[in-house]
């Protein structure tokens, strides 16, 4: 997962009070707001936002995962086409009924999936997002940490060029 283009030298960053118990498509819609008004506020440069907080993910299918990917899953379709990047991982390795700690996804992500067949929107309904992830490779594994400093969301996006005033 890329950007691409030339490196920035700065990166403008939004930590974001605890999300806790929200549910996860809220905290997504919440999160990724946010991350749009960095965007606005901060034209040209590279934002991300950071939080922390266990969201709340009800299981509703016989499905594989976690709150993590989850939240990644409910971002997929919002990021397609766009240079975002999201990642949530719980700090203790991890995500519900999954061997993985969380996802990671970018603006590529929901293309990558339809091209092997995988329906986000049905695989998020049946609670099955570890599987999206691991068939994509983008599931984060690291296995039991030992901690459990709660969970962490990072969404990154690429600044949007600064648009230039015409002149009548």
């Amino acid at each position: 997962m890329a950007f691409g283009g030339k490196v920035r030298k700065s990166l403008r960053i939004k930590r974001i009070l605890p999300a806790d118990d929200w549910p996860v498509e809220k905290a997504a819609e919440y999160l990724l707001a946010q991350l749009e008004a960095a965007r606005r506020v901060n034209p040209g440069q590279r934002v991300a936002v950071i939080a922390d907080g266990e969201v709340s993910s009800p299981v509703r299918g016989k499905g594989i995962g976690g709150r993590n990917a989850a939240f990644v899953l409910a971002c997929v379709k919002k990021i397609a086409g766009k240079k975002i990047a999201v990642l949530s991982a719980g700090t203790d390795g991890v995500d519900g009924n999954s061997p993985a700690a969380g996802a990671v996804a970018d603006g590529e992500t929901f293309e990558r999936g339809q091209a092997i067949g995988l329906n986000a929107r049905y695989m998020f309904r049946e609670s099955d997002s570890y599987s999206y992830f691991a068939r994509l490779g983008d599931a984060i594994v690291t296995g039991p940490t030992g901690n459990n400093l709660r969970d962490l969301r990072i969404l990154l996006a690429e600044g949007e060029e600064k648009k230039q005033k015409r002149k009548n």
